[in-house]
């Protein structure tokens, strides 16, 4: 059986951080997101990948190329125009000639789950089997109304929660007959103007086919939609790393809990590493760090004296400056962080902390939430930034600045004042 992997979007919700990347290749736990994904579809029931890319595909190719540096076999399908979810499976039409999984890109799954929905589908004889798993945000998917284990209906993001047989959410994982590739031609776009995969199977169903559904666990699966759920994902990432230690660790640094520190990579006497942690190759460490619980580190990675780093991502090439805190927040790559960088994680009021995504203020459900800085920021000594703000790529955010609201890419923030120089003897 083929996969079919969607990975063209672009990701809106997820920007500042895929201005510069797609999505898909955001590192979680040391590992780009689609990486994680592939590596749960090694298994033999599939044998053969089909990424379905557009936005950088470039960068996907680069990283993965035939697939056999991660013993897969992949092979490209370029959606020429990125036209919503039926229309990228539709791209796969002249690949497949026999009943395949599409999976969404973006998502972390076990291959406990892909192999649980391949076996309901070997055995139910549906056109369309799907997986549907329970989960406190049902707004954000498509809810499905389940009867005898078959689809009646599927109602895309719903405007409030609802109540009665609502209580499953579309989990964007399916396995298909190439009857499929009927109702996409005969699917009419949304109001958003895209041909939705929710859409087609619901035709499928009017015409009178069988629409199975199964319900995998929410500990095996998790949606990467939103910046926040990538501090989610990092933490299941990290949860079930293994522990190793390549590069030095230098007398009088300490290491408690499962840590993986990469090649290369020296840990300075005096700091202290609180794991579950990944630290790439290259990296520097300290003296006098304190690297706490799920935070990851990517490449030829300095953070200096007396930093504190905790529950963050920090990807290649990032540089934090000494006496530095970096909170809850997500760094991206080749930034400079100057001396006493803060990034303020927690409101006074203690409530959840609110984002703007696409232009809407949304709350994020967490209480703890720092920066999300795009890649290839310097940030003068003293800079602080306020909880739950994104910061563009490019920027320069100059000593001394308390940043409140986002900051667009390519933006230099100055602290301008009027400094009045008289004489000593004019004052006397």
């Amino acid at each position: 059986m083929k996969a079919v992997v969607l990975a063209a979007g672009e990701g809106h919700r997820l920007r500042p951080l895929t201005f510069t990347r797609p999505k898909h290749m955001i590192p979680v736990g040391g590992k780009p997101i689609l990486e994680h994904l592939i590596n749960a579809l090694k298994i033999p029931e599939i044998d053969e990948i089909l990424l379905v890319v557009n936005y950088k595909a470039e960068a996907i190719k680069a990283y993965f190329s035939d697939g056999s540096k991660h013993s897969v076999k992949i092979r490209y399908i370029f959606q020429e125009r990125v036209n919503g979810t039926a229309g990228a499976i539709y791209s796969a039409k002249n690949y497949v000639d026999d009943d395949f999984l599409a999976i969404n890109g973006d998502l972390l799954v076990s291959s406990n789950a892909v192999r649980s929905i391949i076996h309901a589908h070997s055995i139910d004889e549906s056109a369309v089997t799907l997986a549907a798993v329970q989960t406190e945000r049902p707004e954000d998917y498509g809810v499905l109304r389940v009867e005898g284990g078959r689809l009646v209906d599927i109602l895309e993001k719903p405007a409030m929660k609802l109540a009665g047989n609502w209580n499953l959410v579309n989990a964007g994982i399916y396995v298909f007959t190439t009857r499929i590739f009927d109702f996409i031609e005969d699917t009419q776009p949304s109001e958003r103007g895209e041909l939705e995969i929710t859409d087609s199977i619901r035709l499928a169903i009017s015409r009178g086919e069988k629409v199975s559904v199964t319900k995998i666990s929410g500990d095996e699966w998790l949606d990467i939609g939103r910046p926040w759920d990538l501090f989610d994902a990092n933490m299941r990432v990290l949860k079930t790393i293994r522990p190793e230690i390549l590069g030095k660790v230098e007398e009088g640094a300490h290491i408690r809990g499962p840590a993986f520190i990469g090649e290369e990579t020296i840990v300075r006497s005096g700091s202290y590493i609180e794991g579950p942690v990944f630290i790439g190759d290259g990296c520097d460490i300290g003296p006098n760090c304190y690297i706490r619980s799920y935070t990851s580190i990517g490449r030829n990675v300095r953070i200096g004296n007396a930093c504190e780093v905790k529950n963050s991502i920090l990807m290649d090439n990032v540089h934090v400056g000494h006496l530095s805190y970096v909170g809850d927040s997500i760094i991206g790559e080749n930034c400079n962080l100057g001396a006493g960088f803060i990034s303020a994680n927690l409101r006074f009021d203690k409530r959840t902390i609110r984002m703007r995504v696409r232009g809407e203020v949304i709350d994020t459900g967490r209480t703890k939430m720092g920066v999300i800085m795009g890649d290839n920021v310097m940030t003068g000594v003293g800079a602080l930034f306020m909880p739950g703000v994104t910061v563009g790529c490019n920027c320069w955010i100059g000593p001394n600045i308390v940043v409140y609201d986002d900051v667009p890419p390519n933006t230099i923030l100055i602290l301008e004042q009027q400094v009045k120089h008289r004489s000593l003897e004019a004052i006397q």
